[in-house]
């Protein structure tokens, strides 16, 4: 995932995840994963060369869905 803006993507959801109560740590080790996840999905349905950081926004909330 080193794409233009993907960083900026995984601090926004650990912040986001820290602005709902998560402490800095689970907040880090959950939005990594997450962040992870999304791009994984969003490289089998969009494929990975194609790819850009917008698309792990797309289908943050399918990460959400399969992590619970």
């Amino acid at each position: 995932m080193a794409t233009a803006g993907a960083g900026d993507v995984l601090t926004g959801i650990i912040v986001s995840l820290i602005g709902q109560g998560f402490d800095v740590f689970d907040a880090s080790l959950l939005g990594v994963y997450i962040h992870g996840l999304a791009g994984d999905i969003a490289s089998k349905k969009k494929g990975e060369l194609s790819m850009i950081a917008s698309d792990i926004l797309d289908y943050l909330s399918d990460a959400f869905i399969n992590y619970k």
